[in-house]
């Protein structure tokens, strides 16, 4: 029997509701050519997928939520655990539902080479210096 081809498109992850986790979309995937899905924090949770752009710089292009990780009321995804609660505060908006699981959100802020470094990345480079300093004293007391 020869193969048809369909006139029906390929539905889009999560919008039949079926899925283990919740989609939280940033960016549309068409400004992409390759993808990566990361685990952020614990195993089974919250999950980045990130996209490779033309360029060759990736960025992030949605999250997913593990359903056990968060819950809808009255069309808001809300956050069951701290893991989700940090994603859901480091977003640039509330997340907005779409259809099924699918919501959209802003991603954050861009900061401006200008304003750079950031009190949080100044804070990140002292403490990275001081284990590096720490690991230093530590190699030259433990060599004979």
């Amino acid at each position: 029997m020869p193969h048809t081809l369909s006139t029906h498109k390929r539905a889009k992850p999560g919008s039949r509701g079926g899925g283990r986790f919740f989609h939280i979309e940033l960016r549309p995937s068409n400004q992409f050519v390759a993808f990566r899905v990361q685990d952020v924090g614990e195993p089974d949770g919250v999950e980045r997928v990130a996209g490779l752009r033309a360029s060759g710089s990736w960025d992030t292009v949605k999250w997913l939520v593990e359903k056990t990780h968060a819950h809808v009321e009255d069309g808001h995804l809300i956050a069951d655990s701290a893991e989700a609660r940090k994603l859901f505060k480091s977003l640039g908006s509330e997340p907005v539902l779409v259809d099924g699981d699918r919501f959209r959100a802003k991603p954050r802020r861009d900061i401006p080479e200008s304003e750079k470094p950031t009190p949080a990345m100044r804070k990140a480079q002292a403490a990275n210096i001081k284990k590096a300093r720490a690991a230093v004293r530590k190699r030259r007391t433990a060599a004979p």
